[in-house]
């Protein structure tokens, strides 16, 4: 039977390049946009669901699907997060909220009941940024998006906590990776999407303690 996987913002950058890869290892994937459309994307492996993390009852609705067609999960990935914040220096409170309703709420909120089908010694991935880094921020931009990664990561560590024995948790930076989140990543990225996908697959299938928070592009454990 094969493993199934559930990406959240599957539909480009590393959410597409991290589906394709699970494909390609054999897993089912349920992938998520807020259209539920995919281009460049054919698989009878592959279930496209619409999501919009913003949304309650967005959220509402995939849950019914999900529940409806699927009895478990191997593998949650949340991968879905907006940057509309990334360069700026003060805050501005719109797109706060927008970063928060999708990094933080969505995120939670979506994760909530899929607990329940996730396999016992499954996964619950968070990809969230060394920018949350409480221990090495020097910085002062983006604001919004570096307290949405902090408030990712303490929930990470609660669900750790919670499931313990049960399902590991982790967070992981998955390295300055060339995509649109903000426009300068597209020219000054490291990785392209498909290398920071490979950095998470690597960690995903070697043994790691639930709780970690991982430098998927230094392959280095990353201080809170």
């Amino acid at each position: 039977m094969k493993k199934i996987a559930l990406i959240t913002g599957a539909s480009k950058g590393i959410g597409f390049a991290l589906t394709e890869k699970l494909l390609n290892e054999n897993f089912f994937v349920i992938g998520t946009s807020r259209s539920g459309k995919f281009e460049n994307l054919e698989s009878e492996n592959f279930y496209p669901l619409k999501l919009d993390l913003s949304n309650t009852e967005s959220i509402k609705a995939a849950h019914k699907e999900i529940f409806s067609n699927f009895k478990h999960l191997d593998f949650l990935i949340n991968n879905a997060g907006i940057g509309p914040d990334l360069g700026t220096y003060i805050p501005e409170k719109e797109s706060f909220n927008q970063t928060f309703d999708v990094n933080v709420t969505g995120t939670v909120f979506f994760t909530e009941p899929l607990i329940e089908l996730i396999n016992e010694n499954g996964i619950i991935l968070n990809v969230s940024s060394k920018m949350g880094s409480l221990d090495v921020c020097e910085l002062t931009d983006s604001v919004a998006y570096r307290m949405s990664k902090s408030a990712l990561n303490m929930y990470t560590k609660i669900l750790t906590n919670r499931l313990k024995g049960k399902i590991k948790i982790a967070s992981i930076h998955p390295g300055w990776v060339k995509t649109t989140i903000i426009e300068s990543n597209l020219k000054n990225g490291r990785l392209t999407p498909e290398e920071s996908a490979d950095n998470i697959w690597e960690f995903l299938i070697n043994e790691f303690e639930s709780g970690t928070f991982w430098n998927s592009e230094t392959g280095t454990e990353l201080l809170w």
